[in-house]
């Protein structure tokens, strides 16, 4: 007022905004916009569109000969599928559900044929079973079998081949009647329970840490090993079963008890050779006195007697899973035995048996609390829903294989096979169907990937399809080179006490024991068992 003026500091850098950028609504609309376009586009996103593109590429542009409109679909979403699959785009088991809406929209299948594939005997058995092995979890009863086998093998002195049986016999049996995921989850623990006993780092022997990848080696291949000598063990022989019955129904289907009769002896010999070369490996000569102060019994009794006595709850499931696996295998006996399988004339299934036995948990009290019973749905929340959907998928993908007659056009493609040899053609399938496995994708994706495919082949071959499709299941199982091929190698590889090359140093040798023994044992004893030299 008086002709002064207040003087308004000014910043050294003229150049200095009076809004900071970070409080410019532009900037942040700009910054806004950025992020936006970023998070749309990433490579997952690209894979996302990438299966519908490649499956409209295929319906649009595709011919193959002799193809429909239903064929070319087929094919197209079969595209789409395993794009999504092999990518991991879309979480596995929401991609498992894409059938249900992609198969009524491209006129393959109507919604409620679909539908009815993924919920069936299998995924019943499926189903059964795991709340079984959740229950054998939850009470500790692998843990109080470990101990045991680990007393009853340590031996005095200590044999190290011997009680690296033990523990592998242990993880093949209960892999057997559970889920390999499960198996490995349950068994792993237990395994790294007696490894901690020795030494850690530097001041650990030569003798110790061979030992001790000796185990961790053992329990992760003894698992799928196992799995595959039972219709339970592995969604991949589920997988199987169910495409088998899909694809021929009015064929025998194959019984819990038929494929034992095969696949355990078979997985019995892959297993003896797998621990020779696994001692041979690394279990040296005199290699017992290093390990022997760490293994005493005296602890290992300790740790069992922590436990207490059998409950009422424990030997109850016991029971529960003793009468199922009973059940199982009594079902269907011979021709001339026909099993209680009969007495239903046939409606019964192993799925009926397993659900019924699962349910019993749910009715038994466990007698700790009053009107607590042996299991609740609260302790079904970790159920692999996830395995179920894609099983499911996979009995919807052979469905629509064989409903769009893209399995006829895939059979008259494969003409040129007719004149090759089994024997060159089953090793094949197996290495083929093992490397996908390894390489690409999961052993459940690979087995519904291949297995229509060798039925065409089969039929070419003028063979009867289990003759190829039996292989290549069973050698989608043969992935034990590297750590990312299955679960159990991923559980076993992240303990830590095992790298890339022991793998590759036991896996090798073991690919190759188990493409000769499936080679050599299907045309022979799977001839006698599934009947093979009879005409479909």
């Amino acid at each position: 007022m008086n002709g002064q003026h207040t003087s308004i500091p000014i910043s050294d850098d003229s150049k200095t905004p009076l809004l900071a950028a970070d409080d410019d609504p532009q900037f942040h609309r700009s910054g806004s916009f950025r992020s936006t376009v970023n998070s749309i586009f990433t490579l997952k996103n690209l894979y996302v569109v990438l299966g519908p593109v490649l499956c409209a590429a295929v319906c649009s542009f595709m011919k193959l000969e002799g193809s429909s409109p239903g064929s070319r679909n087929m094919l197209g979403v079969l595209v789409w599928v395993f794009t999504w699959w092999l990518t991991e785009a879309v979480p596995m088991p929401i991609t498992s559900m894409s059938p249900l809406f992609l198969f009524p929209l491209f006129g393959i299948a109507a919604a409620d044929e679909v539908a009815h594939n993924y919920m069936n005997d299998v995924i019943a058995l499926v189903l059964g079973s795991f709340i079984l092995a959740l229950a054998v979890e939850h009470y500790n009863i692998h843990k109080r079998l470990a101990l045991n086998v680990t007393l009853l093998f340590c031996g005095e002195p200590l044999n190290p081949p011997l009680l690296l049986l033990g523990i592998c016999a242990t993880t093949f049996f209960v892999s057997m009647w559970m889920h390999n995921v499960a198996t490995a989850v349950m068994m792993m623990p237990v395994a790294t329970g007696i490894l901690q006993r020795f030494p850690a780092g530097p001041s650990r022997s030569v003798a110790q840490t061979k030992f001790c990848k000796a185990v961790i080696l053992g329990v992760t291949y003894a698992t799928p090993i196992g799995g595959m000598s039972t219709l339970t063990g592995t969604g991949v022989n589920l997988i199987l079963v169910g495409m088998w019955k899909s694809y021929f129904p009015d064929a025998d289907p194959i019984s819990f008890n038929t494929w034992s009769f095969f696949a355990l002896p078979m997985a019995l010999l892959i297993f003896f050779v797998f621990w020779v070369v696994l001692c041979l490996m690394y279990c040296p000569k005199g290699s017992g006195p290093a390990l022997s102060t760490h293994l005493d019994k005296t602890q290992l009794r300790r740790e069992l007697n922590a436990l207490g006595p059998m409950a009422f709850a424990e030997k109850t499931v016991v029971a529960v899973f003793s009468i199922l696996i009973f059940l199982w295998m009594t079902k269907n006996i011979t021709d001339d035995i026909p099993g209680w399988g009969a007495l239903f004339d046939g409606r019964a299934g192993d799925g009926t048996v397993s659900v019924m036995m699962a349910t019993l948990l749910f009715i038994i009290p466990n007698q700790k609390q009053e009107g607590e019973k042996l299991m609740d749905w609260n302790k079904c929340k970790k159920l692999p829903w996830g395995i179920i959907l894609l099983l499911g998928a996979g009995f919807a993908i052979a469905d629509g294989v064989n409903k769009s007659g893209l399995a006829d056009i895939l059979a008259n493609a494969l003409n040129f096979l007719h004149k090759a040899p089994y024997l060159a053609v089953a090793p094949a399938v197996c290495l083929i169907s093992s490397l996908i496995t390894e390489l690409v994708t999961s052993n459940n994706a690979t087995t519904t990937l291949v297995i229509p495919i060798l039925i065409q082949i089969a039929n070419t071959m003028h063979l009867h399809p289990l003759s190829l499709i039996i292989p290549g299941a069973i050698g989608a199982q043969f992935a034990f080179m590297l750590p990312t091929a299955t679960p159990s190698n991923v559980v076993g590889f992240s303990t830590g006490y095992i790298d890339i090359p022991d793998m590759i140093k036991i896996g090798l040798p073991l690919k190759i024991v188990g493409i000769a023994a499936v080679s050599l044992l299907m045309p022979t004893l799977g001839r006698f068992v599934f009947e093979t030299d009879k005409p479909m």
